[in-house]
């Protein structure tokens, strides 16, 4: 019998840490853990927060708590994530306003996005719906682009607040196709959304699961989404990029869909990061949350930690310019 190979010094380390990392991360899984929404409830965030948090409780037998903290477009929340002990205990979901356009919308943010947090997962981009009242005159698009051009300045559209996903879509529109309208931010986007219902203002630009279901009750019009196919939740809405291949080639190749995913503060253990990517991921494959996401016009966006933090990454610059020519300005 051939005696057995003795191990390498290198193979006991190794072994000796993963003993030490395993027990550790499962002390981590048997206690709640806290998902940080940093907007108010109703909008496409939260709704995507509930929908992830009520999976993964499933999936591990314990609470994960969605915890709303709003404020300054998503900042208050999202400090506090990153001033929050790198333990496991506490999640942020990221979202493109808070990781990609509030360190240009505000200059001495508490909080560096890719610095402060360690990316867990991608977790869905969500188009954003471009919709009017049910008593707005514009039928689809290139009417409501006439109107906006014919009054400039008399069109209004509401956002979540400023630096909001909302908001920098239409300033994105904007400037690309040239028009002059007057931004109302609200505290939220249940609040924007519920005003331009009661026709206090014309139009907003919106993630789809805050606004697909008053586009199903009819009170609400959508005229494009910003993604670049059509969703299959609304097959009959064209893409604003679609308008531009028809004679605005301002609007050529227009995309600005929201992005969503989950961060953890910088420090937490890299094998509790490695569990949230894999079990976030064995989700977002799953039959039911894909239909759960497609019925609210969101597409899963699974892949590896590294491809969400390289997201983050490119989308900086990309929206540092739009808030410098929109020359936007926070609450």
């Amino acid at each position: 019998m051939t005696s057995a190979p003795v191990p390498s010094r290198r193979a006991l380390l190794l072994a000796s840490a993963g003993a030490l990392a395993v027990p550790r991360v499962r002390a981590q899984a048997g206690r709640p853990l806290r998902l940080i929404v940093p907007f108010t409830p109703g909008g496409s965030t939260d709704i995507l927060a509930r929908a992830i948090g009520q999976e993964l409780t499933k999936a591990w037998g314990h609470s994960v708590i969605v915890d709303n903290v709003p404020g300054a477009g998503g900042a208050i929340g999202a400090d506090k994530v990153a001033k929050a002990p790198g333990d496991g205990y506490t999640l942020l979901m990221g979202h493109i306003g808070t990781l990609a356009v509030n360190p240009a919308l505000y200059p001495k943010l508490a909080y560096d996005p890719l610095k402060s947090f360690a990316p867990v997962a991608g977790v869905a981009r969500v188009p954003n719906v471009l919709v009017v009242s049910a008593a707005s005159p514009a039928r689809h698009l290139a009417q409501w682009l006439a109107l906006a051009r014919a009054q400039p300045g008399r069109l209004s559209y509401s956002s979540g607040g400023n630096g909001s996903a909302a908001h920098i879509a239409m300033e994105s529109l904007k400037l690309a196709a040239g028009l002059f309208l007057l931004h109302i931010p609200y505290r939220g986007t249940a609040p924007s959304v519920a005003d331009l219902i009661a026709g206090q203002v014309d139009a907003t630009f919106t993630g789809a699961p805050a606004v697909l279901p008053h586009v199903r009750s009819g009170r609400l019009r959508a005229l494009a989404v910003s993604s670049a196919q059509r969703l299959a939740s609304l097959p009959d809405v064209p893409t604003v990029a679609e308008l531009g291949d028809r004679g605005e080639p301002g609007l050529r190749g227009f995309e600005a869909d929201q992005w969503y995913g989950l961060v953890a503060p910088a420090g937490t253990p890299a094998p509790w990061l490695a569990r949230l990517n894999a079990e976030t991921n064995r989700l977002l494959a799953s039959a039911d949350l894909a239909a759960s996401l497609a019925a609210e016009g969101a597409l899963p966006m699974p892949g590896p930690a590294e491809a969400f933090g390289a997201l983050i990454a490119r989308e900086l610059p990309r929206w540092r310019a739009v808030v410098r020519a929109a020359r936007m300005q926070p609450d």
